[in-house]
């Protein structure tokens, strides 16, 4: 009996400790997985994948404002109620300026907005080509970046010669006319050896080398023109460093430019995407890096500020890895990312370091003029930096002891663009042509004087400007200011801080739309 009863027991405690041993090797074996689950995120699917309609829809009308906004002899022209113009720009100097695009609502051609269009409307093409290409925007974004980059090409008459603006501001902006029937004179300014422009010589060089990534598959002869001409623009910024608020001072009410630095950050940047040549990513991470790049603070991305730009761009050799493996340690890269991921911290709204600078209903803002810059340009830039981190099979990314995901990146690129298509407390659309609801007034001379009318400089202003009566013309596309930061909208044509569209406003809007309209995995090397 006794001994019965002790094999009994003997046989239960045995029993026990395999149970206890097989509880725990489970939770190992469960952590173990977790830990690997959080080590790598599910790449998005190869190919696109399902077609998001609204922004499908937004991204075509989106587009359209290029054509809106062309100067010069046009083809195949889209938009019924515009012509030839400006035919004759550039004819002083004995060049062909008549191309690029005019930058808001006015006839200036400002040299660095518009390189700066260029530049986000290539990095859209490079990132999201194959998404465009679903819904046939692809051809139409070529299209429309070939338009400016011809102007930009012709612009760099010589190798230290750069014009940078066509037309007078302060007259052009006391007028108001149709770009097929001004007037006024259009005289040039340059940049050169004696009065140098960095920051517009920098970024009409992103410019060009980032576009020379687009056509290189399409057209090399042009490709490698493009990269010709951003070489040369690199070495003239860098090598005559000044500022052309300071040669032409003329700019500064309106594209005044708080600094060249962070241009020549971001046009090194392009060039080592375009040509893989060591010195530039030695040029980003190097001396310049550290006089340049303010590691560790983030900042907005804009026409005037590119190093966010720049962070997330160099962001995507650290997520891929360079051909030379021994960039992979890179401490200057490391410290691009490591700011990059602050400004994706900043952004997303439950992050222990957002930012406060957002309106009620969560759209990011900053400035009450164009206020819809900011928020466009953050929510594209999430989209990269989450698209980074599926293509590369990243998880997580840390935000003071918090982590978030890429589909929390895309969730804050998505809530930016829905406001901007209709998810605000206007239930208005801020992109001109999408909804049933949009801006009828919308700052902008062509749209605002019937094609068959006939309309001097300055009578124009009374007749059409200050007319009570809705734009006659559509300016299809056109991504207005935005609301004030108590989220009304005045939707008057005198209103230009809220009412303007720019061209490099739809740059902006035309990469987000892109990133969001469906999913596929990014390529890793533009090249």
């Amino acid at each position: 009996m006794g001994e019965a009863s002790r094999s009994k027991g003997g046989w239960f405690g045995w029993f026990i400790v395999l149970v206890v041993a097989a509880v725990i090797i489970s939770a190992i074996v469960i952590t173990v997985k977790k830990r690997s689950d959080h080590s790598k995120a599910a790449p998005v699917p190869g190919p696109p994948g399902a077609i998001v309609k609204k922004y499908a829809d937004a991204l075509g009308i989106a587009m359209q404002f290029f054509d809106v906004q062309k100067s010069g002899k046009l083809v195949n022209n889209k938009i019924a109620w515009r012509g030839d113009s400006a035919l004759s720009d550039g004819s002083e100097a004995h060049l062909d300026l008549s191309k690029g695009m005019y930058d808001a609502g006015d006839h200036m051609k400002f040299g660095l907005p518009m390189a700066f269009t260029a530049t986000v409307l290539s990095w859209a093409i490079l990132e999201y080509g194959d998404q465009m290409n679903a819904v046939n925007q692809l051809e139409p974004a070529q299209d429309s970046l070939k338009w400016i980059t011809d102007y930009l090409i012709n612009a760099h008459s010589s190798e230290n010669v750069l014009y940078v603006q066509v037309g007078n501001a302060a007259v052009d902006h006391s007028c108001w006319d149709r770009p097929e029937s001004m007037t006024e004179e259009r005289p040039l300014a340059q940049v050169n050896t004696t009065s140098p422009g960095t920051e517009v010589a920098a970024e009409t060089a992103a410019a060009l080398a980032s576009a020379s990534l687009v056509f290189k598959k399409i057209n090399s002869t042009y490709s490698n023109e493009l990269l010709m001409h951003a070489q040369q623009l690199f070495n003239f910024a860098d090598t005559f460093r000044g500022s052309y608020n300071i040669s032409i001072p003329q700019v500064r009410p309106y594209y005044n430019s708080t600094g060249y630095e962070d241009e020549l950050l971001w046009a090194a940047s392009w060039l080592y995407h375009a040509t893989g040549i060591q010195s530039y990513l030695d040029y980003v991470t190097g001396e310049n890096g550290n006089a340049f790049a303010m590691w560790g603070s983030p900042t907005w991305f804009t026409w005037d500020n590119k190093l966010a730009g720049t962070q997330v761009l160099l962001s995507r050799v650290s997520f891929f890895r360079a051909k030379d493996n021994s960039n992979s340690q890179n401490p200057g890269l490391q410290k691009y990312q490591k700011t990059a991921e602050a400004v994706m911290c900043g952004l997303l709204p439950n992050s222990p370091t957002a930012t406060k600078s957002r309106t009620d209903s969560g759209l990011i803002w900053v400035s009450e003029f164009n206020s819809l810059l900011h928020p466009v340009a953050s929510a594209f830039l999430a989209a990269l930096y989450g698209d980074y981190m599926l293509t590369s099979q990243t998880a997580k990314l840390q935000c003071d002891g918090d982590s978030y995901t890429p589909s929390d990146l895309r969730n804050f690129a998505s809530s930016q663009a829905d406001y901007v298509l209709g998810n605000n407390p206007l239930k208005m659309s801020y992109l001109v042509g999408y909804g049933d609801k949009y801006p009828q007034y919308v700052h902008h001379r062509g749209a605002s004087i019937p094609a068959n009318a006939t309309t001097g400089c300055t009578d124009g202003v009374t007749q059409w400007r200050d007319s009570t009566a809705p734009n006659p013309n559509i300016a299809s596309g056109a991504l207005v200011g935005g609301p004030f930061l108590n989220e009304t909208y005045i939707d008057s044509r005198i209103n230009s801080k809220q009412g303007e569209p720019s061209t490099y406003n739809s740059a902006l809007i035309v990469g987000l739309l892109s990133s969001l309209v469906t999913t596929s995995s990014l390529v890793q090397s533009f090249t």
